[in-house]
């Protein structure tokens, strides 16, 4: 099982993320995972999030080995050209590098739709114009890069979704219904390369038997504080 690390930049600024990695790609990580959001009250951070394409692009040019990736991009942060676009030039800096994490974004009024309601994005209202959204932003990212692509899904439907489309399946580790979800998304996928990954805020030693019971192929330690 990989073992990654994920880091918010709601609290901690460039400089000491820079570090972060570095001593993550030094210790062995397989991945570093950043944040796709805007303000970082969102995730109780006390400044807003660096854009993530950006930031991944700096994480690229500090580092060497690592994997680096968002985790998730929004769909509805992007046109799906510019996603792609994004997602092809961050691959170009870190020599192949990237992870794509693809999210489906959240339904209108909902606490998670208070940082796009201020900015004037618009939500669509529907799951099913939301996983369209998803499948746009995927055959986008097909057509300008090669990077594998992981869909975050909470839903029995986004977890099929993954299965049919995507390269991987990231899973919250504590979700109710986290079995099932990462059992449709394998059955779907069938006998080709796919990958189950897992997100986790509490530490490795009791998130990591977890995961492994769940046989996922990939432990993410979610860190939202800020870093010494």
């Amino acid at each position: 099982m990989h073992l990654d690390i994920q880091y918010s930049s709601a609290t901690n600024d460039w400089p000491v993320l820079r570090d972060a990695v570095r001593r993550a790609e030094h210790d062995g990580y397989d991945t570093a995972w950043v944040f796709d959001h805007f303000d970082g009250s969102t995730l109780n951070g006390d400044r807003p999030f660096l854009e993530c394409f950006t930031l991944l692009g700096a994480m690229a040019a500090a580092t060497s080995t690592i994997g680096i990736g968002p985790l998730v991009a929004n769909v509805a942060n992007r046109h799906p050209t510019v996603l792609a676009h994004a997602a092809a030039a961050v691959q170009r800096i870190s020599g192949g590098r990237l992870r794509l994490g693809i999210g489906a974004g959240t339904a209108p009024g909902t606490r998670w739709a208070t940082e796009h309601e201020r900015r004037g994005i618009p939500l669509l209202p529907t799951m099913a114009e939301r996983h369209a959204a998803v499948l746009a932003s995927i055959a986008a990212v097909r057509d300008a890069s090669d990077a594998p692509i992981v869909v975050g899904v909470n839903s029995p439907a986004l977890a099929e979704l993954a299965g049919q489309h995507a390269d991987g399946v990231n899973v919250r580790l504590d979700h109710p219904r986290a079995a099932e979800l990462c059992a449709v998304a394998r059955a779907t996928a069938g006998e080709r390369p796919f990958e189950v990954s897992v997100y986790s805020l509490g530490e490795r030693n009791e998130a990591e038997p977890a995961a492994r019971a769940l046989r996922a192929d990939r432990l993410v330690l979610t860190r939202l504080g800020a870093l010494s």
